[in-house]
């Protein structure tokens, strides 16, 4: 590979950072909505506290939050503070800042989110590529059909059924929350609040593995069959290699590439797919907190949340693609 493709490609993922980082700082401004006023309004709703002079208080923190510049002028402060690192305040829950918040609430998108992703692919593209392999018994041909049918339905309704019949109606696990607040004030570094916690993650798991493993068998299925009949697999057959050899070296790595592809798109959008299976199970990860955030016009926050999946997206696309050849050995970048 040589370096002047590897400066193109981390090039023009800077332009893509930026150009969705932008497209990101104006979408929410094109809301009539005064955040600041509907967080006062929905404290008066909420606690019945009015103060007297509400506007000229409006107006205090509309300068505190650099609401009251001009839209240009925002911008520039906006990705100014974007490079040094800071991401301001949260409008919802000041004086806490944003990166606190993230911080928060990070941790359980990861242990959530980024394991049942990582899962679901491995199930699935395993499950696909035994279903298309000629040689696989009719039992794992057929898993595939009742996979895709659970892919059709959304992984919020899938939540709802496993807590109403595994939760309520069986009490086989909770049937919500993150761990038991009883038994435990906090996140601590204890095996038993360790197991609770997965005790607590086995539900929201579930409903995102068995709404997603469909569709990644189904995508290596399709592509194991186109590569059934390819000339290296067939000469490998005939050279007498061992079916195991064959069905890894030469059937599942020239199939895998575009579920590669499909993974790390996966793995940067991975905050907006549980946005609603967190908000089910009152999981405290990042798809809660931009839920709450969007409910509340918290620019701030929609901004940090909106920064880390771009940047998740761009990043694990560009190395996808520079690990491409590493898969398939047939690309080579930068090579006549």
């Amino acid at each position: 590979m040589q370096l002047r493709y590897l400066l193109q490609r981390l090039a023009f993922m800077v332009f893509v950072i930026w150009s969705a980082i932008t497209l990101l700082f104006f979408l929410p401004r094109l809301s009539p909505i005064n955040p600041v006023r509907e967080r006062f309004a929905e404290l008066q709703r909420s606690t019945g506290w009015a103060p007297r002079d509400m506007e000229r208080l409006v107006k205090v923190y509309e300068v505190k939050f650099g609401l009251n510049k001009p839209l240009l002028e925002q911008y520039a402060d906006y990705m100014a503070s974007v490079l040094r690192g800071d991401l301001g305040f949260s409008i919802m829950r000041y004086p806490r800042t944003v990166s606190e918040l993230i911080a928060q609430a990070l941790p359980w998108t990861i242990g959530l989110l980024l394991v049942t992703t990582l899962l679901t692919f491995a199930i699935g593209t395993a499950i696909g590529a035994l279903a298309a392999w000629p040689r696989s018994p009719q039992w794992v041909k057929g898993m595939v059909t009742p996979l895709v049918v659970l892919a059709a339905v959304p992984p919020y309704l899938l939540g709802l059924l496993l807590i109403y019949f595994v939760a309520f109606r069986a009490k086989l696990l909770p049937l919500g929350g993150a761990y038991t607040l009883g038994r435990f004030t906090g996140p601590e570094l204890s095996l038993p609040f360790i197991l609770d916690v997965a005790r607590h993650a086995v539900l929201p798991a579930l409903s995102l593995i068995l709404a997603s493993v469909g569709f990644w068998a189904l995508g290596m299925r399709g592509m194991g069959v186109t590569v059934q009949g390819e000339d290296y697999v067939l000469f490998a057959e005939h050279k007498g290699l061992k079916l195991g050899r064959i069905f890894y070296a030469y059937y599942v790595r020239n199939a895998i590439l575009p579920q590669v592809t499909a993974l790390a798109l996966a793995l940067g959008s991975i905050v907006s797919a549980g946005i609603l299976v967190e908000y089910l199970y009152g999981f405290p990860g990042l798809g809660s907190l931009l839920n709450s955030a969007i409910l509340a016009n918290d620019f701030f926050v929609i901004y940090g949340i909106g920064l880390i999946t771009i940047v998740a997206v761009a990043v694990s696309m560009t190395l996808v693609d520079l690990l491409y050849p590493l898969l398939d050995p047939r690309i080579r970048y930068g090579t006549r």
